[in-house]
């Protein structure tokens, strides 16, 4: 079985891996997908739309089944907060999705979304790490490294398995 990931960022494909212990004799194959959202999301509509977008393409691409995440921001009336969202989808037509932590942003980050800079730069300049949203992200920052971006997007990853099976069983 193909196991489509609509991402190369090693965080999001270490986060695939439930999908891998799964299902026996799978491989998980990287594709170039696109969320077809803005490169910032701002909401959790636009993030959910985004992470289900990368899941369909993979299908579309030759994937058994797909998987996609996508992290974004949206707000609420004490502030800016980080949102992450995943969705699964297969041959047959079936999506589902699922959300994962939110968390506060400080107020220099939220200055800079404000002024149309995506996170993962903005990430990178405080952290002087260019790389950051392919590591811990900005959950492992402002967490102090109690939860990396893989370990944020591997949970998703387990609820959309879990929904999955439910769903493939019943």
């Amino acid at each position: 079985m193909k196991i489509g990931i609509g991402s190369s960022n090693p965080a999001k494909i270490k986060a695939a891996q439930p999908f891998i212990a799964y299902f026996e004799e799978s491989e998980l194959v990287s594709y170039s997908s696109d969320s077809l959202v803005s490169a910032q999301p701002f909401s959790d509509e636009e993030t959910k739309i985004g992470a289900i977008n990368r899941a369909k393409d993979c299908v579309k691409q030759g994937a058994d089944i797909g998987i996609g995440f996508e992290g974004g921001v949206m707000e609420l009336e004490d502030g800016m907060y980080l949102c992450n969202w995943g969705a699964v989808a297969d041959q047959e037509g079936n999506v589902l999705s699922a959300a994962g932590a939110r968390i506060l942003l400080p107020s220099l980050i939220v200055t800079g979304l404000k002024q149309g800079k995506e996170l993962g730069t903005l990430m990178g300049e405080l952290t002087k790490d260019p790389e950051i949203r392919k590591k811990d992200g900005a959950i492992g920052v402002f967490t102090s490294g109690m939860l990396s971006r893989s370990e944020m997007f591997l949970h998703i990853s387990t609820i959309l398995l879990g929904q999955y099976i439910y769903n493939m069983n019943k």
